[in-house]
């Protein structure tokens, strides 16, 4: 059996290419393993979607930390606003939040996917479920599918693999697609995790598992002391090291634990400058003179955090606070301003949001997204060595390559 276009993989990027090929007049096989389309879209934006960031172009492109000017073309030709009007489109009402986030007004991921679903199903795509096991160029120009459970889907005049990365195996990210390219002699960048939480062997971590920091600031300084990452917001103390949103996204800047090192610098006070700080905490010194460290702390500082605190700063928490000397509450301020948090690495690709690395660019054509080495092979999404910032930016590549995926796929077998 022949099919005009098939499609590997119903994620955000699988689904867009689909819909982008049938809306252009193809016959679509659309080919997913799992019960249900979109499982990775359920769990994005912890469950509300971040579908994209309501910018320019130019500043989701300078969110790509990976091959941002290979995205350049698709993500001109499908932008940010193209990505709010398709969803407006398609009946689903958005509203933009903190940092340009772009959310469903419903708050519901569920809504995302069930317009995708619906649309596909309006332009009768074919839905199997199945999993693309390899694919072979034939001597009629053509390529040959084999799957595993439909057998061989023979003269396919175009594929789109877009099965993601590595991360979040569960919704079926489990690394087919890297094979498939392999195998179509492709070359595939190691996957890596990326936004994902982090390490630490500090054991202040484990004793302050479940503390929720808000309104902090993090840097993140390598082993020369450069900052290569600051920003202002929430993160988790945990088991095993830090997480939250600040941490997910500093860890995007994180790529090179083989050859160097890090270490998280958090400001608990970012609204107040250490002369101010200094002298917030010599009123309270005064204020609660008699005192012991330990209570007079719950002013300044969450419970789980006041023993870690006065612990760096060699306070006993006995201590009463007319006996606190200035030395000793100018280390205070300085451990306030500056709590470090030795990072030993990453935790397993299996938890991070997106996966870093996949295929490699320069085989890609960046307009159409079709390979340079097999005609009337594509890529679109997380299997690509392309990869960003939180806030939307991700999906935001899924849909524009995606898109081009399509349109390529489309153009290729007229």
């Amino acid at each position: 059996m022949s099919r005009d276009i098939v499609v590997a993989g119903a994620g955000a990027a699988g689904m867009m290419a689909a819909i982008t090929a049938a809306r252009a007049g193809a016959s679509v096989l659309l080919v997913e393993p799992n019960e249900k389309v979109g499982r990775k879209l359920y769990i994005t934006g912890k469950g509300r979607c971040n579908v994209t960031n309501h910018c320019a172009v130019e500043e989701a492109l300078s969110s790509t930390l990976r091959n941002s000017r290979f995205l350049y073309s698709a993500m001109s030709r499908f932008t940010p606003a193209d990505a709010e009007a398709f969803f407006t489109d398609l009946g689903v009402p958005l509203k933009v939040e903190r940092g340009n986030r772009v959310f469903p007004q419903s708050d519901r991921a569920a809504d995302i996917v069930d317009a995708l679903f619906y649309e596909l199903r309006r332009l009768r795509v074919e839905l199997r479920r199945d999993r693309v096991t390899g694919l072979v160029q034939n001597g009629a120009g053509t390529l040959d599918i084999s799957t595993e459970n439909s057998g061989v889907l023979s003269n396919c005049k175009a594929i789109i693999l877009a099965t993601g990365g590595l991360s979040y195996p569960a919704t079926g990210s489990t690394g087919d697609g890297y094979e498939l390219a392999k195998s179509a002699g492709h070359t595939v960048i190691p996957p890596a995790p990326s936004l994902v939480p982090l390490e630490s062997p500090d054991p202040c971590c484990a004793n302050m598992q479940g503390l929720s920091l808000k309104n902090v600031s993090l840097t993140v300084k390598n082993r020369k002391g450069k900052a290569v990452y600051r920003e202002q917001g929430e993160m988790l103390f945990t088991h095993f090291g830090l997480s939250g949103p600040l941490v997910l996204s500093a860890s995007a800047y994180m790529r090179d634990f083989e050859r160097d090192s890090y270490t998280c610098i958090i400001d608990l006070k970012p609204a107040l400058d250490g002369q101010t700080l200094d002298a917030r905490l010599v009123r309270e010194l005064t204020a609660g003179a008699n005192m012991d460290m330990a209570n007079l702390m719950g002013a300044l500082a969450p419970r789980l955090l006041i023993p870690v605190l006065l612990d760096r700063a060699a306070i006993p928490g006995s201590k009463k606070a007319h006996d606190v000397t200035r030395t000793e509450r100018r280390r205070l301020l300085e451990v306030m301003k500056g709590f470090s948090v030795a990072v030993s690495g990453p935790r397993p690709i299996e938890e991070a949001i997106v996966t870093s690395g996949g295929v490699k660019v320069s085989e890609v054509d960046p307009k159409t997204m079709m390979s340079k080495l097999v005609p009337g092979l594509f890529f679109a999404g997380e299997l690509l060595d392309v990869d960003a910032c939180t806030g939307g930016f991700n999906l935001q590549i899924a849909w524009a390559t995606g898109r081009a995926a399509g349109e390529g796929a489309a153009n290729h077998i007229r």
